[in-house]
């Protein structure tokens, strides 16, 4: 069965894109708990990181690192932080979040709620970058 993100790469359901090559994209998540909060995923749906072979998963990584370049350069902080955690999709995935503080990338605490214009300023502000 297709994972929500699986049905983004399908164009199936909309997403804020920020980078997108012939493996793998990048998206606004649209429950962040920061400001340009993006998520990096293979198009492969595979559902444990680990479980990528070893190519994909390092060119995964070198894909999220050109991506998070894009998001520090758009978004004010001190620095992009990285989560794997895996639970809440069963398609591998990375968090880039936008850091200030390390309270920034508590997942247990509140997400933010943008509107679509807020969503959209922020992916215009990144793809600028």
């Amino acid at each position: 069965m297709d994972s929500i993100f699986t049905k983004i790469i399908k164009r199936e359901i909309p997403a804020y894109i920020i980078e997108e090559n012939e493996e793998f994209i990048a998206f606004l998540d649209v429950f962040p708990l920061a400001k340009g909060h993006t998520l990096v995923i293979p198009k492969k749906q595979v559902d444990y990181i680990f479980d990528l072979d070893e190519e994909t998963h390092s060119k995964l990584w070198k894909f999220a690192k050109q991506v998070s370049v894009k998001v520090n350069s758009a978004i004010e902080c001190k620095r992009v932080g990285v989560a794997v955690i895996g639970l809440e999709v069963p398609h591998a995935h990375i968090h880039l979040v936008p850091l200030n503080n390390v309270e920034d990338i508590n997942f247990s605490r509140q997400k933010l709620k943008l509107s679509e214009s807020e969503l959209v300023e922020i992916q215009q502000q990144i793809l600028k970058a």
